[in-house]
């Protein structure tokens, strides 16, 4: 884990629920852009400690001047805490996602992206296509919830809109996923060879792809750390 100022924060919905999340800044500078983390599948084990984004909040502050925002979706469980309100199937997590765009915009984080991972790119297809922010990133996206109506708004939305598919993902493998995305000019495919659903012994090579649409400069990712590392995780309790 390298040098960043982290801050656990409360997201509040608009139907009032309470989501637990932690927010990751660069340890003396101001960011250069933010990633919103949209977690897996909470009913599988997805939170917002799942381990790309877990990885992303530990080295992308440092390595790329990257705000990193995650949270639990409602119901959603991690060693942080857990969020009010229960799982509904990409429903009601609207007011989840909107909260989080909405605490970026209000804390002035530059350039944000949504990234999703599975469950949290169908999340990001229905309800991050907001004016404040710049584009998403999908990893392994199933379209499992998320619908061709979904995909026409981002087409005529003009944002920048990347797939990252694995090889041999479960759901959704790259030329199908070349075939559903080509609704959408501005979406790019990024097929990864050997991958796997849950990217098992590659983050690495996705906070290489992630880096290089947000902050293009700093890609790729230095692989070694000259500075300070910590072993555990600091918490600093602030009133948010």
């Amino acid at each position: 884990m390298l040098p960043a100022r982290r801050e656990p924060l409360t997201l509040t919905t608009a139907d009032g629920l309470r989501l637990v999340g932690e927010i990751a800044l660069p340890a003396a500078a101001l960011p250069l852009a933010t990633m919103i983390c949209l977690h897996p599948l909470p009913t599988h084990g997805g939170m917002m400690d799942s381990s790309i984004f877990r990885k992303a909040a530990a080295r992308l502050p440092a390595l790329a001047s990257i705000a990193v925002l995650r949270f639990n979706t409602r119901g959603t469980t991690s060693r942080q805490g857990t969020s009010e309100g229960a799982f509904d199937a990409a429903d009601s997590e609207r007011f989840d996602v909107a909260a989080a765009i909405e605490y970026a915009e209000f804390a002035e984080l530059p350039q944000i992206w949504v990234v999703g991972w599975s469950f949290g790119t169908d999340l990001a297809l229905k309800y991050a296509n907001d004016p404040s922010v710049v584009g998403a990133i999908l990893l392994s996206p199933p379209l499992r919830y998320a619908t061709d109506t979904d995909l026409a708004a981002w087409a005529t939305s003009g944002k920048r809109l990347v797939a990252i598919v694995p090889e041999y993902d479960d759901y959704l493998r790259p030329a199908e996923a070349r075939r559903r995305f080509a609704v959408v000019p501005t979406a790019r495919v990024v097929d990864v060879p050997e991958g796997k659903h849950l990217w098992v012994g590659q983050a690495e090579t996705v906070l290489d792809l992630i880096v290089a649409e947000i902050n293009p400069a700093a890609a790729p990712l230095p692989q070694t750390w000259d500075g300070t590392i910590w072993h555990e995780e600091p918490r600093i309790v602030a009133d948010r």
